[in-house]
């Protein structure tokens, strides 16, 4: 590792439309920026974070409210915590459990697996009218087209990360993690190998997908229509995994079920 961390969001991308080339878009923006700072060419262990919204976007995971037709569960907890009922309702369809519904927050497991507030549909950034927009269906599959199309257009093959915002559970905030990943595996699994007083690390498993996430968040912020990131300088693990079979817990180990 050479101690040193660079994260610089790619200029901002046209309004991404569903159909949209997303790969081919993140290239121009990547020539855009070299043609700035030749030093930030490709090069390979590069990894470009992209916001779920944009993919999402260009994959046509998006509700039209005026389509949907609330359940009755969905207008009585609308009216009780001020809530649209159409997106209530549309929250309902994305999940595949809900964990817990009380005092105006909606918790639940979506069919990835992950679980977050109101199954990741999100009413930000969107643009104007009683539009949603969903999870990508497969953030993992999005994350490696993302990145077959930027080996065709800049020859080189980078690390990709498809990124969210999700609270914690007992912390308050939000943080950027990785819904998706290709090129690498998302986590560093440092089991078997000694610190540095000689000791054995017997349960160190490093969320380096989501590390990644959280810095390019930093970087780009919520509203600086800047939604790709590239990160240099991170000592990448080797291999290549998946978020939803590698990073979420199977349900054997969540000791709160």
């Amino acid at each position: 590792m050479s101690g040193r961390l660079t994260a610089v969001a790619l200029p901002a991308l046209p309004e991404v439309r569903p159909g949209d080339d997303l790969g081919r878009l993140v290239a121009e923006a990547w020539r855009s920026l070299m043609a700035e700072d030749a030093t930030l060419a490709p090069t390979r262990d590069d990894v470009i974070v992209v916001t779920q919204k944009v993919v999402s976007k260009a994959e046509g995971r998006i509700v039209d409210l005026r389509t949907v037709e609330p359940r009755p569960e969905a207008v009585d907890w609308a009216r009780r915590w001020d809530k649209d009922p159409r997106q209530v309702e549309v929250v309902l369809q994305e999940s595949a459990e809900v964990v817990r519904m009380e005092h105006g927050v909606l918790i639940s497991r979506t069919r990835h697996g992950y679980v977050c507030a109101n199954a990741g549909v999100d009413a930000s950034n969107v643009g104007e009218g009683d539009v949603v927009t969903l999870l990508p269906e497969d953030p993992d599959r999005s994350a490696a087209g993302l990145r077959r199309t930027l080996l065709e257009e800049l020859g080189v093959n980078v690390g990709v990360v498809v990124s969210d915002s999700f609270g914690r559970p007992w912390r308050l905030g939000i943080t950027d993690v990785a819904l998706g990943v290709s090129g690498f595996s998302p986590l560093a699994d440092l089991r078997g190998e000694v610190d540095t007083e000689g000791r054995e690390m017997k349960a160190t498993v490093v969320a380096v997908a989501d590390q990644l996430a959280s810095t390019a968040e930093l970087t780009s912020g919520k509203t600086s229509r800047r939604p790709v990131v590239l990160i240099r300088g991170v000592e990448l693990p080797p291999g290549q995994g998946t978020v939803v079979e590698d990073v979420l817990m199977p349900a054997e180990q969540d000791l709160f079920r």
